[in-house]
This record gives structure tokens, C-alpha cells and sequence, in this order.
């Protein structure tokens, strides 16, 4: 029987067929299908989708205990596990908000995001809530769950409970499991810094007599992801990302792909994965890309990587000798999406369209519009750059947690914008010509420069400050302190380090420093920040 007559025959038993045509020419078949299934898989271990529904629903009914109820928000401080979709799930079912939190971040910027959002719980693995005590501020219920051994392995820690705080496992254990249809999806209530360095809480707002917004994660199963009943998706990105969330949430609402959840990226791990569980959609991010393709010519080929048919890509800028080298190994499989947590994913652009279209992100999903406006707020023509103003209405409304959310400004109609730059061409593909203007974008992570100078404006030896972002090969974006020194005082990188290391998360310390006799200033007295930025930029030839 060829390949084709196998692929009917499973398929019309209800069966996913994975195995590669490559796998059956050189009669490698080792498993000849795999039953349809939705399973969650946390670094390689199996939960199926009815144990996972049932513990979600146990969850639920804990948080209903503890006195969660509708528009309620629970804070979530966890590495990449599957206990992070339990959460999800049970969120929907009482109709809460999930707030994600960064685990880089320090105690006292988890407790101020903590407090903004009026969380009434925080859930989080062991290791990292140790620092979440009455004596930081922490006044709210901890939920520890036990940190699993693969964590363990992998970032340290001790996975011993802190006193005070509650056993997650053992609530699971008694809880019953909530018996009541979900409610209305809230999502997820991200925290991002704002211009001033206060974060801000990005909330959805629910439309009590529009159509559940869960139904546009079912929708963009197919027209974002492509995926079709048995797909299996995989990700290493921090599960606090948004990108890589609403992604993982998108495969639960489909209810017909398994999800597998790696521990942290590790480039041959990942081959391995792939060729292991015969995964078919991954999200992947141009600094693991760098990684993989750093990987010895001899490992590279040793995995077959034949059963990927669809990855995807946010975050920082992706170089174009990276993405050529990435379909030359891969195959034409890669979308990229520009996308925002207010807005959502904004546009799509596949290999093929990519080469055509050097430097563009694509066009605006089906149903969206998107509109570039001068500083006057009309309207440009083709090819004019401008400000980015974008309407996608299937994501729905959002708005800040706080007055320094504030979106005046941010609004043309419907349409909203992030304060990036770009223009739009005759066949209306976008192009980004430069970012927010202050905002660095490191390993996919969104860095405001006010919040690290207010931290570093404390240090006695620094008189004036500036913080800016430089190309990095790997990383997209460095972080790099200038600084003009107080009369008689010096710094250094490292005593930088250790006075900042203490107050700010470790991925916003700066990698670089810049000692300056006067920082340069506007006649406003604004620090002419892009004289600064010049000369990094002018060598690495590109603005983002």
C-alpha cells in the first residue's frame, strides 16, 4: 500500500496521519499514525484533555472558594507549565481576568502591578513566590505550586513551599470540580510600562451583548494559525509573553491540536522535540532562530524536521539574512505576524510574500483595516510614513488600568495605534519604518527606558541619565546606560549592576555602558536621545 492509499485509510477512520513522505521513502516508519487528540504536553509528559478539563474545573472551583468571582483578576508568576493553561481555563469558567507576570521582575514591581490590577490571588511555582513575603508588601492569598523537577533543573531554585503560603497540589486534591458553563472570556490583563515607567494594565473590555471573544480564538485557529484537527503545536517562549499565550490559548479554543510546552528553548532540544513528537506548528522568535542556526552542520541535519508545516513570529525585527537561512533549512513554513497587546495580531505575511516584499510584515487579518495618519491626524497617501492606526474589531476594545494608561491620542474612530511609524504600499502590504520612539524590544521583550532611568536617577555617582537601545546580533535590541557622572564620582558597568540588580528585573539592566562629560539636550531640555542612538545604529546599518 503507498503512502497516499495509508493517509486515506487512517484519515477516514477519524485518525491524524504524521508521518513525513521523506520517513516513508527511507522506510523509517516508526509509528504509522496517532489517534486525533487536543493532549497537553509539558516537557514531554502526556496530560490528556479530559484530566486537563477536570483539574481546570477543581481550579475553578478553588478560586469561587477563595472568593473570585466575574471580573476579578488572578496574578499568575510561573515558568512554562501546563499548570499556566490550567489557570487560563479556570479563568474562563468564573469569568476572571489572568494577570501575567514577568518572574525576571523584582518584588517590589510584582507588588506594584499586584496592586494596580486588584488581584485577589497570585498563583505561582514555589521557587519564585519565596520572594513574595508579608515584609516586601505581599497582602494578598499565594497559591505555590510545587516547582516541577524540570524547572528545577533548568533555572535552580528550591522548590520548598514558603511559610504562610497555600499548596496548590493539595487544594487540587479536595476541590470538586465546578459544574457550570463558562462565562464570558475576559482574557488576559498584561502589564506593560508606560512612558512615564508606571506599568499599565491592558484590559479587555467585554461586550455583554456581543459574541463571546473566546469565539474569535476558535476562529483564529484556521485563519491565523492554519491549524487542522491532530495539528500539534509547540512552544519555548515564556508563557508571561503575549504573543506566545494568546497563541497556546488560540490551540485550546480549537480543542482538535495538542499543546507541547518546553521548559525553556534549547536549540538541539528543540530539533529533538520536533522530530520526537512529530510537531507541526511551532512559534519561534528571531533570537532562537540566531541560536539554531549557530548549531554545528552536523547536528543540524541530524534531525528530521519534516513534519513542521506552520511557524510564526512576533516581537523584535527579523533580520533578512536570518529569515533567508531559516527557509534555505526549514522550507517556505514561516509567517510573520506584527502584532500589539492592545491590539492584537494586526497583520500576517507568509516566506513567500516575505521575499517578495523584503521588510514588510504583511496585510492587516481579514476584517481589519488599518490607516496612516500625519501628526495633524489626515490621512497619507501610498507609501507616505506616518502613524500606524489600526482597527480590528474581532479582538475587541481595550483600555488601561490606570491614568498613565491614558489613550488619549492613541484613537482615530475605531481605530487605535501603539505609536509605531510605517507606510503602506500599492498592494497595501505595511512596512515599519521605526518603533515606538523610546521603546526597546530585547529578546521579544517590551523595555521602557523612564522606568530604568528613575530607578538609575537614585544612584549617588550618576548626575544624568539616558537609556537607549542598540542592535544586537541575537537579541534584536541591547540595553545601554548613557550616564554623565556627579562632580568627583566615576561608575562602572558592574557597580551599575549592583546597585540596579537589587530593584529591576535582570532584563533591563543594561548590557552597556556610556560615560558622557554632558549628555546632549533639546532646547526644551529634553536629552537628545537620537544623537545618542546614532552612532550604533549607523554601523549596524538599520533603525529597528
Amino acid at each position: 500500500m503507498g503512502f497516499r492509499a495509508l493517509a486515506r485509510l487512517y484519515a477516514s477512520q477519524q485518525d491524524v496521519f504524521l508521518v513525513s513522505q521523506r520517513e516513508w521513502r527511507e522506510g523509517r516508519v516508526r509509528v504509522t499514525y496517532h489517534f486525533m487528540s487536543n493532549d497537553i504536553y509539558f516537557a514531554g509528559r502526556k496530560t490528556p484533555r479530559a484530566e486537563f478539563e477536570t483539574r481546570a474545573r477543581k481550579l475553578a472551583s478553588v478560586f469561587k472558594a477563595q472568593g473570585v468571582g466575574e471580573d476579578d483578576a488572578i496574578a499568575v508568576l510561573c515558568r512554562n507549565d501546563r499548570v499556566y493553561l490550567e489557570i487560563i481555563e479556570a479563568c474562563r469558567l468564573v469569568g476572571a481576568y489572568f494577570v501575567t507576570l514577568n518572574w525576571h521582575a523584582a518584588a517590589a514591581e510584582i507588588i506594584q502591578i499586584l496592586g494596580d490590577a486588584k488581584a485577589k490571588m497570585l498563583i505561582g511555582h514555589s521557587d519564585l513566590t519565596a520572594k513574595l513575603t508579608p515584609d516586601v508588601g505581599m497582602d494578598i492569598p499565594v497559591l505555590a505550586v510545587p516547582t516541577p523537577p524540570e524547572l528545577i533543573k533548568a533555572y535552580k531554585g528550591d522548590p520548598a513551599i514558603s511559610h504562610g503560603q497555600q499548596n496548590y497540589d493539595a487544594l487540587m486534591k479536595t476541590a470538586a470540580p465546578l459544574e457550570t458553563d463558562p462565562l464570558r472570556f475576559r482574557g488576559m490583563l498584561a502589564y506593560t510600562s508606560g512612558s512615564t515607567g508606571r506599568p499599565k494594565g491592558i484590559r479587555r473590555v467585554v461586550d455583554e451583548d456581543g459574541p463571546d471573544r473566546y469565539g474569535t480564538y476558535v476562529a483564529l485557529g484556521t485563519a491565523l494559525m492554519q491549524l487542522t484537527p491532530g495539528a500539534r503545536f509547540y512552544t519555548a517562549a515564556p508563557l508571561y509573553h503575549s504573543a506566545p499565550n494568546a497563541l497556546s490559548t488560540i490551540c485550546l479554543a480549537f480543542n482538535a491540536a495538542d499543546i507541547y510546552i518546553a521548559p525553556k528553548f534549547d536549540a538541539e532540544g528543540f530539533l529533538a522535540d520536533v522530530e520526537r513528537f512529530g510537531i507541526t506548528h511551532i512559534y519561534i522568535v528571531p533570537t532562537m532562530m540566531v541560536r539554531l542556526l549557530k548549531l554545528p552542520e552536523a547536528v543540524r541535519k541530524k534531525y528530521d524536521i519534516s513534519t513542521l508545516r506552520f511557524s510564526i513570529t512576533t516581537g523584535s525585527a527579523w533580520p533578512r539574512d536570518v529569515k533567508q537561512a531559516m527557509i534555505d533549512w526549514f522550507g517556505p513554513i514561516f509567517y510573520e505576524s506584527y502584532g500589539a497587546t492592545e491590539i492584537g495580531f494586526m497583520t500576517l505575511i507568509s516566506s513567500e510574500e516575505a521575499l517578495q516584499k523584503p521588510g514588510s510584515v504583511g496585510k492587516v487579518l481579514p476584517g481589519g483595516s488599518i490607516k496612516i495618519l500625519d501628526n495633524d491626524m489626515n490621512e497619507l497617501e501610498t507609501g507616505q510614513a506616518g502613524a500606524i492606526y489600526v482597527d480590528l474589531p474581532q479582538f475587541g476594545d481595550f483600555t488601561y488600568s490606570n491614568t498613565d494608561g491614558d489613550i488619549k491620542g492613541q484613537r482615530y474612530g475605531k481605530h487605535a495605534t501603539v505609536g509605531d511609524i510605517g507606510y503602506l504600499d500599492a498592494d497595501d502590504y505595511l512596512f515599519i519604518s521605526d518603533r515606538k520612539k523610546n521603546m526597546i524590544i530585547s529578546g521579544g521583550a517590551n523595555i521602557f527606558p523612564a522606568e530604568i532611568e528613575a530607578v538609575l536617577f537614585e544612584m549617588p555617582e550618576v548626575y544624568d541619565c539616558a537609556i537607549i537601545g542598540a542592535p544586537h546580533s541575537e537579541f534584536g535590541e541591547m540595553v545601554v546606560a548613557a550616564v554623565q557622572c556627579t562632580p568627583g564620582h566615576t561608575v562602572t558597568l558592574e557597580s551599575v549592576h549592583a546597585f540596579l540588580e537589587p530593584r529591576l528585573a535582570r532584563f533591563k539592566i543594561p548590557r552597556k555602558l556610556d560615560i558622557h562629560d554632558e549628555l546632549p539636550r533639546q532646547p526644551t531640555g529634553k536629552i537628545f536621545k537620537e544623537r545618542l542612538r546614532a552612532p550604533y545604529w549607523d554601523a549596524a546599518g538599520r533603525k529597528i
